[in-house]
């Protein structure tokens, strides 16, 4: 068992950390430029570009040396308070089966034009992941077969889990029928 002294001195990587396999084997197809990395807690991640995000997830999943057959979540992150250049990311986790391995991507997207391709067709589960981070945060999936509101109602007007929504909210709890 390891000592709280050893987990302190462990790397848990940043943007300066080595490239772990997984993204050797991504720098190795589609070149070093296409993707900065990180190494959090042993698991590592990748910042993917928004414009080539089906060919790289298709990739992640049907490459024998990856096999990330699994998208454990899809997720959104909101970073208006970091005072970012790009205010969302959208945060796939994968997972590998065949390797025993997990894996992050995560996709910047601008504020101006939230938008970025969907992964249904790579993997179906990304669905329901996919509308409900459309849902709060307002990111729009293009190419998804079914993308409505799926926790709010269809005529709510706001995307709750933006930093910039009020905490008590806009007033729309009146509106709602119990």
């Amino acid at each position: 068992m390891e000592n709280q002294e050893d987990r302190e001195t462990e790397d848990v990587g940043g943007p300066e950390s080595e490239p772990g396999p997984v993204t050797t084997r991504i720098r190795a197809r589609f070149g070093d430029a296409s993707v900065s990395t990180g190494n959090a807690v042993g698991c590592e991640s990748v910042i993917a570009e928004r414009d080539a995000l089906l060919p790289f997830m298709t990739f992640l999943r049907d490459d024998p040396e990856l096999s990330f057959g699994y998208l454990v979540d899809v997720t959104a992150v909101d970073r208006l308070p970091l005072d970012q250049e790009i205010r969302f990311a959208v945060v796939y986790q994968l997972y590998s089966y065949k390797h025993n391995r997990r894996f992050s991507v995560s996709v910047p997207v601008p504020e101006a034009d939230p938008r970025i391709g969907s992964v249904v067709s790579v993997w179906p589960g990304a669905n329901w992941l996919e509308r409900e981070v459309y849902d709060m945060y307002g990111i729009v999936f293009e190419g998804h077969p079914d993308l409505r509101r799926i926790l709010m109602p269809d005529d709510f007007g706001s995307y709750p889990l933006r930093k910039d929504y009020p905490l008590h909210g806009k007033g729309e709890r009146d509106n709602f029928v119990f």
